[in-house]
């Protein structure tokens, strides 16, 4: 029997048949609070206080959330979560594996996501940032986010001592 991709399979089958062929990474809506423990596994790779699955559970519920994963052969390799209101939206976290980071997919997953925020009518974006997190502002600015204003002491270090982060905003219409 040929088990050969056809035009009338479900997309998830679509996506394990492309997954099993070791294909390259996609961006894909995530609404599936199944996904969770996952998030938060990723999320505590990448911040001194990460989040936990109860809290990712509970953003993926709202309607105001919108999510975007990477996959990469059956499994979330990086995400982004932003918050809708009205004709705006708040980036509140981007995390990659550590195991992807620095080949270009975090480019690719604002990317995507700012698109799908842009068709959902989104004119402008908002983000903080930690001000020491160099290949985050690069990504930022090369997304056309411009600093408007910081909060000093925002984010705990792992030392124990804290951060300024940056706050910044893009314009996607």
């Amino acid at each position: 029997m040929n088990r050969s991709p056809s035009p009338f399979w479900p997309l998830d089958m679509w996506m394990a048949w492309w997954d099993a062929w070791g294909a390259e990474p996609y961006v894909a809506l995530l609404r599936d609070s199944g996904q969770a423990p996952v998030l938060s596994r990723l999320h505590a790779t990448a911040f001194a206080r990460p989040w936990d699955a109860h809290e990712f559970e509970r953003m993926l519920c709202e309607r105001s959330t919108e999510a975007h994963a990477l996959w990469r052969s059956g499994t979330v390799q990086g995400f982004v979560l932003s918050r809708k209101i009205a004709d705006e939206a708040e980036i509140l976290t981007l995390v990659l594996s550590p195991s992807v980071r620095g080949g270009g997919l975090s480019h690719r997953l604002l990317r995507e996501h700012l698109a799908h925020l842009a068709q959902a009518g989104v004119r402008s974006v908002h983000l903080e940032v930690d001000e020491g997190n160099v290949p985050a502002l690069k990504l930022y600015a090369r997304h056309g986010f411009n600093q408007v204003g910081e909060r000093t002491g925002y984010y705990a270090r792992k030392d124990g001592s804290r951060a300024t982060a940056l706050t910044m905003k893009a314009s996607v219409s």
